[in-house]
């Protein structure tokens, strides 16, 4: 006999604060690979040699291009809200002097989230660009791997994103707050 799934009123969900202390206290490994969406704890996928390169491409290219007006998180956590502090591959936030040393940046201090889905490509592009799009995350980029793609989310709502657009080589854009740094999908992809 197979157990009906919980409905979602049945879940007790984690907060961010239950989930600092179920580290606090052990019950997640300071080494785990997890990150808490929408008040559950979801597992991360290993990162390959090839995700890891194109990370610290993006990184780097972001870095260039728009130098100290932002400061650019590799796989740090985004409070998004009480319940999700997801690590998006790529944030480009506000610059702080402190670096977030006291607190997480918040959806009001993010100009840009970009997720690298080599292996991830379904969840990126549904439940996490719908928390992003609830948390009001204005720009989300998802770089698609496997097809070479680029997935830009825009106008957010509570509903999801309202506009969507697929890149391919040889296209480009710039992220929504920096107009003038153009960004094209083979520098994206290391192929420029």
């Amino acid at each position: 006999m197979v157990a009906a799934s919980p409905s979602p009123s049945q879940l007790r969900l984690l907060s961010v604060a239950d989930y600092y202390r179920m580290a606090e206290v052990g019950i997640l490994s300071a080494d785990e690979q997890v990150e808490l969406l929408a008040g559950q704890i979801i597992q991360k996928m290993p990162k390959g040699p090839a995700h890891s390169a194109l990370c610290k491409r993006l990184e780097k290219l972001l870095e260039q291009r728009l130098g100290d007006q932002v400061l650019v998180r590799l796989q740090d956590p985004i409070h998004l809200d009480d319940y999700s502090e997801p690590e998006p591959d790529i944030a480009v936030v506000h610059p702080q002097a402190d670096f977030y040393a006291t607190a997480h940046p918040t959806p009001a201090a993010v100009y840009l989230i970009v997720e690298v889905a080599d292996t991830t490509l379904e969840r990126d592009l549904g439940s996490k660009a719908a928390l992003y799009a609830a948390a009001g995350i204005a720009d989300y980029w998802v770089l698609n791997v496997a097809a070479q793609q680029l997935h830009i989310f825009r106008e957010p709502s509570p509903d999801g994103y309202q506009r969507q657009l697929i890149l391919r080589a040889p296209q480009a854009i710039a992220p929504k707050i920096f107009p003038t740094c153009e960004i094209t999908v083979q520098a994206c992809f290391g192929l420029a």
